[in-house]
């Protein structure tokens, strides 16, 4: 079988404007959420640790109850939360297509991870430094500011850099019920349109998305860690 390769060039060139687009959005919908996903799931993951048993802000009760939703979201699969969603998805952006709502499900299903994340990496932290803070009288806040996060920040933006790809990967699904983005461009040229050149075109955008997505974390990661 022979392959063309004018066909192939003639037609990644047809459908160039198409995959600009859908790439744009889904860089766009992948750097939304991770904003959002950091906003939300940097605290819990913080609350998690400070209020664990033995925690400065000891608090076991309330770190149970916490710890127990975010175990609910983390194992809900995402092409299910994403469905499930669709109330909240109207409610707040007014719709359940487009860049805009795959975002919520993708936040949702995404900062249960970074939280857990966080407190991983917090509690990694040795503890002869954070009693050597209390023991000079530092407070909870500045404890978590000036010496939890810094320590295990090399260690979070690996974590969050992990969680990016993952996200990638679910913004892909999410085209599939009209998220936008590569996955949605997949999905309409690839399985409906049965266009296997647009399909390993995506594919390729999106494997470069991951590798660059994993260098940068890697050297902000190398860049930050003082040890």
């Amino acid at each position: 079988m022979s392959i063309d390769l004018n066909f192939i060039v003639n037609h990644l060139i047809e459908i160039s404007p198409e995959l600009w687009k859908a790439a744009y959005q889904t860089t766009v919908m992948v750097g939304a959420t991770m904003l959002f996903s950091v906003i939300t799931g940097v605290p819990l993951g913080v609350l998690l640790v400070v209020t664990e048993k033995g925690g400065i802000m000891e608090s076991p009760k309330f770190c149970s109850v916490l710890g127990t939703i975010v175990n609910v979201f983390r194992s809900i699969p995402f092409i299910i939360l994403l469905i499930a969603l669709f109330p909240l998805t109207r409610l707040l952006v007014g719709t359940t297509v487009g860049t805009a709502a795959a975002t919520v499900p993708l936040v949702v299903g995404a900062a249960p991870f970074v939280a857990r994340i966080v407190e991983s990496s917090l509690k990694e932290v040795d503890k002869g430094v954070v009693e050597a803070a209390i023991s000079m009288g530092a407070k909870p806040w500045q404890i978590i500011t000036k010496v939890l996060l810094p320590e295990a920040l090399p260690g979070i933006i690996l974590g969050l850099t992990i969680t990016t790809v993952t996200v990638i990967g679910y913004s892909a699904m999410a085209g599939v019920v009209g998220g936008g983005g590569l996955g949605d461009l997949a999905y309409r040229y690839g399985f409906q349109r049965f266009d296997e050149i647009t399909t390993y075109a995506v594919v390729v955008i999106l494997v470069v998305m991951v590798q660059l997505v994993q260098s940068l974390g890697n050297w902000l990661s190398k860049a930050v860690n003082k040890k």
